[in-house]
């Protein structure tokens, strides 16, 4: 059941710099316009949030508006709420997406509120985006464990995904957000969410906290998942999950997928070169252990 191809949808500008102590408008502009080069199909571009909880998402109006949009390129946006989405759509932006959580626990931390409620404040959203036409994809966090409440039984997770699809969500990304997940409990919650959702409308989100989620996504690849979020140089981190590290690097992410076959679209070299250059900016480390690799090789080379 392996996919022949996979689409990788890219989260460095969004997921992958929203926990970034210091990122300026220009670095997020110079970021999508680099993995706009590169061949990759699906850009989280940034986030129509409050900026006085994200405030590194600020004036993403602006980041629409600057951006050199590529053919073919799809660039979305999180729109937690209908003042979120009504940004959006002055910025033109091609597909808006929503979270929920699949802990109570992780729900009242991170938009204070329940499951439940957080799910019946997406409706307008849900049913605005359907007047319009625009794609809503549909986010699921703390799908392999809960950094406040722990374990998260996989038919919670299946719950929340099924009520995201129901309410009209093309696509649900399944999100290992404090990287706590092991093959065979990823399998486990895949299957659980897979007998409620289609196989083909599912999407995996695994972060790297404790360096499982290439394994994870290896596995998860068998039961026929084709799409899989990543961030270009391991960057990310979520803002209420403490001691949760990057997601997955795309980088990492698109060796595998060669070594396996799997075809993907995407210039690995591009890709790398997009990761080296934000690192640079931020003075950050690069979390890509394929980057690191590769730019080693170059650097030898030039000696």
């Amino acid at each position: 059941m392996r996919p022949s191809s996979v689409k990788l949808v890219e989260m460095g500008p969004r997921d992958g710099l929203q926990n970034e102590p210091a990122v300026s408008l220009e670095d997020r502009i110079a970021l999508v316009d680099a993995l706009s080069q590169t061949g990759l199909r699906h850009i989280e571009a940034g986030s129509f949030v409050s900026p006085k909880w994200v405030p590194q998402m600020a004036d993403s109006e602006q980041l629409f508006s600057r951006i050199s949009r590529h053919p073919g390129v799809c660039y979305s946006a999180l729109t937690p709420n209908m003042k979120g989405f009504e940004q959006a759509m002055m910025a033109e932006v091609d597909t808006v997406a929503v979270f929920a959580a699949a802990s109570e626990g992780f729900s009242q931390h991170n938009i204070n509120c329940s499951v439940a409620e957080s799910l019946h404040r997406f409706e307008p959203v849900l049913q605005a985006a359907q007047q319009r036409g625009v794609p809503v994809r549909g986010y699921v966090s703390c799908t392999l464990g809960c950094p406040y409440d722990g374990t998260v039984a996989p038919a919670k997770v299946a719950q929340v995904a099924q009520a995201l699809y129901e309410m009209g969500c093309y696509e649900i990304s399944l999100g290992d957000t404090i990287g706590r997940g092991t093959p065979d409990k990823a399998v486990a919650m895949v299957e659980a969410v897979a007998s409620r959702v289609p196989i083909s409308a599912l999407a995996l989100h695994f972060h790297d906290t404790y360096g499982q989620a290439l394994a994870n996504v290896a596995a998860c690849l068998e039961l026929g998942v084709a799409t899989v979020d990543a961030s270009v140089a391991g960057l990310g981190g979520c803002p209420y999950a403490p001691g949760a590290s990057g997601n997955l690097a795309s980088e990492d992410l698109l060796y595998m997928l060669d070594g396996l076959g799997i075809h993907h679209g995407v210039d690995l070299a591009k890709l790398i070169a997009a990761g080296d250059e934000i690192c640079r900016r931020l003075g950050r480390p690069n979390g890509s252990k394929v980057a690191l690799a590769r730019l080693s090789q170059c650097q030898d080379k030039e000696r």
